[in-house]
């Protein structure tokens, strides 16, 4: 896959990029390689052997056949036991094994890259949960820079965790505290964010054990993380000043480049800004079909990479889209209701919604978000679906599952105005009620106001003279190079 410079030009420098082995961490590390690739840099891009079996499989459009020059793709094993399936592993499994496991083939793969002399590493940019790469990076003597593929706001969420169990907030005392109303219990000693409920943190928090192992994952990765040659946050300035502001106090030097999709459009190399990395099939006919809808008139419905419904939930999802009565296209992963791998939907509502809806196992999301037919977005509120929402001006709904996507969902109905929450126990009532009220209503009219103008904001971050622009040129120039020399 990799092709070398003829002659005896100096070697580029080298950046080792290595994901969290999920689907919405390797996508945005992809585009940011894509974006470093075109500053001048050699790639080596780090999958997980199981997941670089699923690329393969999936038959992702110019991933399998690429012969980008120095843009070549590794693979190390992730410590779990191998299986032969297309579906997303166990994320606790999954961040645990990675921790404990996966420092020795990384360090081994860095010994056979710089044992080939043409191009040896130069610096290391790792997800914020694979610190190990932190320990690698120092080894080796190069910078590291640790790659946040949430928000601002959820690391800073994340720092304070030890306060809170000084303050005896956490652990909860009793598991009733998840249903009780304790975690509406509200923060404010937080920087910057004010008004913040418990039930905003990271969904670890939800535990009863001080030992908790996924609690304390979130903390020490994140402590970890910190001392890092440089942050990187897929955000944007305008979107999170304040918290960027009070972050810059505590934090090494952040450099703040998104969204990603924005700065990747601008890209005039066409064939490598084309590079995806899906693990499941794209259903490439998605687009002819909304292409048929008129403009705005189509409800987006995608829960990402790793939400699981119950079977109850995905009816009450189904017929409260049909009751809207308007178009929508649905994208349901074969792993995506628990206990199921068949998702049969009522065959009624099949035939009821034939004529207004599509359904699909899998999608390229960019590419239908940028679509002139879509409406608004039914989404988990995962930090990329929102960043390409944000980039494409596309209103959201909201329905947060784990982790982050709660601090998420706040900010982005909140804050930032571009969305409208539905209820963790979710009825279709209020589905139909919430798609109607986005497409024709008052409340749907501001909201997709809000959505233009930080759309605006956007482009306006990721343009030549933008904040985006700036702060990645001033990343590769102030830490990514620091350890570069032209021979």
């Amino acid at each position: 896959m990799e092709c070398h410079d003829e002659g005896k030009k100096s070697p580029k420098p080298h950046a080792v990029c290595i994901p969290f082995p999920s689907q919405g961490h390797i996508n945005p590390m992809l585009k940011l390689s894509i974006l470093l690739h075109s500053k001048g840099f050699h790639i080596t891009f780090v999958n997980s052997e199981y997941n670089h079996k699923r690329l393969l499989k999936s038959k992702t459009p110019f991933f399998v056949d690429n012969n980008f020059q120095d843009f070549i793709f590794e693979t190390i094993p992730d410590g779990l036991p191998l299986i032969d399936a297309d579906v997303t592993q166990h994320i606790p499994s999954l961040c645990l094994s990675t921790k404990e496991n996966c420092l020795t083939p990384f360090r081994e793969l860095l010994i056979k890259i710089n044992n080939n002399n043409s191009s040896p590493v130069t610096c290391i940019i790792f997800d914020g949960i694979m610190t190990f790469a932190l320990l690698a990076a120092q080894e080796i003597g190069v910078p590291s820079v640790s790659f946040r593929t949430t928000n601002a706001c959820s690391f800073m969420c994340n720092k304070h965790l030890p306060l809170l169990i000084e303050k005896r907030i956490l652990p909860l005392k009793d598991e009733s505290d998840i249903t009780n109303g304790y975690l509406d219990t509200v923060i404010d000693f937080i920087p910057s964010m004010k008004n913040l409920r418990l039930r905003e943190f990271a969904s670890q928090i939800r535990t009863t054990n001080i030992n908790d192992k996924m609690l304390n994952f979130v903390m020490g990765e994140t402590e970890r993380a910190s001392k890092a040659s440089a942050i990187i946050f897929h955000t944007f300035d305008s979107l999170e000043f304040d918290v960027l502001s009070d972050l810059s106090l505590i934090c090494p030097p952040l450099y703040t480049i998104g969204p990603l999709q924005l700065l990747t459009n601008q890209l005039q190399e066409k064939t490598l800004k084309l590079l995806r990395a899906n693990l499941w099939k794209e259903d490439e006919d998605c687009v002819n079909w909304l292409n048929s809808k008129e403009e705005k008139s189509v409800v987006y419905v995608n829960f990402g990479s790793i939400t699981v419904l119950t079977k109850e939930q995905l009816v009450e999802f189904a017929w409260g889209l049909a009751s809207s009565k308007k178009n929508f296209f649905w994208v349901i992963r074969s792993d995506a209701v628990i206990g199921d791998d068949s998702i049969i939907l009522p065959s009624e509502f099949v035939e009821e919604t034939k004529e207004r809806g599509l359904i699909s196992r899998w999608c390229c999301q960019e590419q239908v978000l940028q679509h002139s037919s879509i409406g608004a977005f039914l989404t988990h509120c995962g930090w990329n679906s929102i960043m390409e929402s944000i980039g494409s001006g596309v209103p959201m709904i909201c329905w947060p599952f784990f982790a982050d996507q709660h601090i998420n969902c706040r900010y982005a109905c909140d804050e930032w105005g571009v969305g409208m929450e539905i209820d963790k126990n979710v009825k279709r009532d209020e589905v139909e009620k919430t798609i109607r009220e986005m497409m024709d209503g008052d409340k749907g009219k501001e909201v997709k106001k809000k959505a233009s103008e930080w759309k605006k904001l956007a482009e306006e971050a990721t343009g030549i003279e933008g904040s985006s622009s700036l702060k990645l040129d001033k990343l590769v120039k102030d830490v990514l190079l620091s350890n570069y020399s032209v021979n």
